[in-house]
């Protein structure tokens, strides 16, 4: 069934039985793993989560059934999640919504299927699933999320607040429903204790850096200068920041790289391709070293590897996805340098 933003919360927060998928498609893959992370909630701390990806279900389909159907080892709450799903889970998806028993809900994040997908459509037109499209919020949307996200952790928002918070997200919910918590936490508030938060209460716990910051940690990376790297990194440390806008804003950069260096393999001038993407005036110098310096293979690697440190970070493991992103960040740079 078709689902609001509203009602899948709702059912998120008190799953009825009679649903066995939540699909969360579309490009907000963050705010689907946001939304994802209410179901572990509402099932209690000792509820057991299964963890598989949509790759992984291509070659054994009935895997996603079965675990549907399975007990707990330690007969608690139990729930599967299925990551960076496709259509090639489609025959899993079929085998669990026709299955004839399935006890533990699952939630399955799927970015690049769209409406039409043969796995959305099967979704939208069963009772037993309820489907949401998530796209990226603009602007104005974000800091009604920052508002949202702050009552339910007993925050009242001042002035500015809100905003500040979105940039500091880089559009990612999941990073502000972080830098909220600890706002929370350092203000002591809670649902039945709400309390105000004020900017300077945001400087306080160090809730946002600015964009010259994470330039900074770009920079350093794409220019292979590892030690300046490793003060930019210190910085966004003790502010106790997500590198998940950082990293984004990095693997942004490495792709318009990866298409430039690709114009310039084949045959064009780098002062062209710079203007053809009308690259800033400040940072064609950057950029046009950048381009000498970096190989199509080199970008491609990179940029997998960054998308690995975010999912590695948002997959959550008490402060060590960011530690692990850091480090491989370090090492990128170390390498580039050698």
């Amino acid at each position: 069934m078709k689902a609001t933003e509203a009602r899948l919360k709702a059912a998120l927060d008190r799953p009825p039985a009679d649903i066995r998928l939540y699909l969360l498609f579309g490009p907000d893959e963050a705010g689907a793993l946001a939304l994802a992370d209410r179901l572990p909630r509402a099932l209690g701390t000792d509820a057991e989560r299964v963890d598989l990806e949509g790759a992984a279900l291509r070659g054994d389909p009935a895997r996603l059934a079965d675990e549907a159907a399975s007990l707990s080892l330690f007969g608690t709450s139990r729930h599967i999640r299925v990551t960076a799903a496709g259509d090639e889970s489609l025959a899993a998806v079929t085998a669990l919504l026709e299955a004839d028993q399935a006890g533990n809900p699952v939630v399955m994040i799927a970015p690049s299927l769209k409406a039409t997908s043969k796995v959305a459509k099967l979704a939208l037109d069963s009772p037993l699933a309820l489907a949401l499209a998530c796209y990226v919020p603009g602007g104005d949307q974000l800091e009604g999320i920052a508002n949202e996200i702050a009552r339910e952790n007993g925050l009242r928002l001042g002035a500015g607040v809100a905003r500040r918070l979105a940039q500091a997200g880089g559009g990612d919910r999941a990073v502000m429903t972080r830098e909220i918590e600890k706002l929370a936490l350092y203000l002591d508030a809670a649902v039945d204790r709400q309390k105000e938060c004020d900017l300077d209460a945001l400087d306080a716990v160090g809730a946002d850096l600015g964009d010259a910051e994470t330039g900074d940690v770009i920079n350093a990376i794409i220019g292979a200068e590892p030690a300046v790297l490793g003060e930019a990194l210190r910085r966004f440390d003790e502010a106790g920041t997500s590198p998940v806008p950082w990293l984004r804003a990095l693997a942004r950069r490495l792709a318009a790289l990866a298409e430039m260096k690709g114009e310039v393999v084949n045959g064009g001038d780098i002062a062209g391709v710079m203007k053809r993407h009308r690259v800033f005036f400040k940072e064609e110098a950057a950029t046009s070293a950048a381009l000498r310096r970096w190989s199509p293979q080199a970008l491609s690697r990179a940029l997998a590897l960054v998308r690995a440190a975010e999912r590695d970070v948002m997959a959550g493991s008490g402060g060590a996805g960011d530690v692990l992103a850091a480090q491989a960040m370090m090492e990128l740079a170390v390498k580039l340098r050698r």
